[in-house]
């Protein structure tokens, strides 16, 4: 019978929905509602904290908070101090609008003159007012108005660039979790792996190092990868990386090979950014033979490992212009074979440059590392070699292993 499933009795005059409802647990019931409860929860706090939603209960909330803190304060002053308003007025700086807020600094003003009154009268009305200590100093007030005033400045601040006033660390990780998405290697078939590891500088969040890769040809034969570097560092080269690993991920293999590096040239040029500049290395791999080809835009050189001699060679290619200098740039490539065995290097800058050294010594260093990996195998060499080769080096930093079993 259409729409029913096997071993279900069919629906009759006394099996139906009314009489199966009738029948149903009430724990059943109980859990279909939580269910639906939780579900709308969820969507109401998605919701508000990118900013989707009004901020009338958050508002409502601190705003009964002032005149609890005031009581509180004359009630038991030596527990609850007049700058305890700092508290509402600090949350209501990042979870308010400019306009909300202005309002609950005005309760929390009316709350302070409040409390000044209060124990002003109650120090009058001692019998030894030199011996009160409680009431609002000009201390404490200052305190109050400095975190409100800064608080008002970071609203506006968030308001003026467009962020959402509860929404700024949810975007960044989202752009974060997009730049880390959008670095992940494809699945190799057999006899094929590879290993990928970034490291922004100075323990940050984002980098301006990126990795993109695609399975390209016909029957995705072909493995091509573009491992980037964008100058400078921190946020300002992060921003600039997420929207260069994004249009490198759309040229990539919708474009012959050798047609890859002038167009992401010409994109970076059209972007006319100050420090706009970019090294990237491409490689185009024929997962059948073991065929490839790099083809350098300023970048190192790769290397590559034997595993029939144990010997790691420097693939220096023509090194060709960085990415975003000038038009009409020409980039030329480097040919070679992955045997089984044979494992190929690919890195930034920020693993081999040693200040007052030759980059051939850094180099050297890290092939000399990665020759110890071989007996634990290279699964995870990625990540192990920024910890052992450039752990302390405040810049970013990206590996990339690929090797035929």
């Amino acid at each position: 019978m259409a729409g029913s499933t096997e071993g279900t009795t069919p629906r009759t005059t006394a099996t139906g929905p009314t009489a199966s409802a009738a029948r149903e647990p009430v724990t059943a019931r109980l859990r279909t509602r939580l269910r639906r409860a939780r579900r709308t929860l969820r969507r109401t706090g998605v919701d508000y904290f990118r900013g989707a939603a009004p901020d009338w209960l958050a508002f409502a909330l601190f705003l009964a908070a002032v005149p609890v803190l005031v009581v509180l304060n004359i009630w038991i002053p030596a527990w609850v101090p007049p700058t305890s308003l700092v508290l509402p007025v600090l949350a209501g700086s990042l979870l308010l609008r400019p306009g909300t807020l202005v309002l609950l600094y005005a309760a929390a003003a009316v709350g302070l003159s409040t409390e000044s009154l209060i124990h002003t009268g109650e120090r009058v009305a001692s019998e030894n007012p030199d011996t009160y200590v409680y009431g609002v100093t000009p201390g404490a007030a200052l305190v109050v108005g400095a975190v409100g005033v800064a608080g008002l400045l970071l609203a506006q601040f968030r308001s003026r660039v467009g962020v959402p006033w509860r929404g700024g660390g949810t975007m960044l990780f989202d752009l974060r979790e997009r730049l880390r998405v959008q670095s992940q290697l494809p699945r190799l078939p057999e006899g094929w792996s590879a290993d990928m590891a970034l490291r922004p500088a100075g323990g940050q969040s984002f980098s301006g190092d990126f990795v993109v890769a695609a399975r390209t040809g016909p029957g995705g034969r072909m493995l091509e990868v573009v491992l980037a570097d964008v100058s400078g560092k921190g946020m300002d080269a992060g921003s600039r990386a997420l929207l260069l690993s994004g249009a490198f991920g759309g040229l990539l293999g919708s474009l012959p090979a050798h047609d890859f590096l002038p167009a992401a040239n010409g994109y970076l040029l059209r972007q006319e950014w100050e420090e706009g500049f970019a090294t990237a290395v491409h490689l185009v791999l024929d997962l059948d033979t073991g065929q490839y080809e790099l083809l350098s835009a300023g970048h190192l050189p790769g290397m590559q490992r034997s595993g029939g001699t144990g010997r790691w060679e420097v693939k220096e290619s023509e090194e060709g212009p960085l990415l975003g200098i000038y038009d009409g740039a020409k980039f030329e490539g480097l040919c070679g074979r992955l045997d089984r065995g044979d494992v190929l290097l690919l890195c930034t800058d920020g693993m081999v440059e040693i200040p007052g050294r030759d980059l051939g010594e850094g180099m050297d260093r890290l092939m000399g590392e990665a020759d110890r990996l071989v007996v634990k195998g290279f699964r995870g060499a990625a990540g192990r070699l920024i910890e052992t080769v450039a752990k302390d080096v405040n810049d970013d930093r990206a590996v990339l292993l690929v090797w035929r079993q």
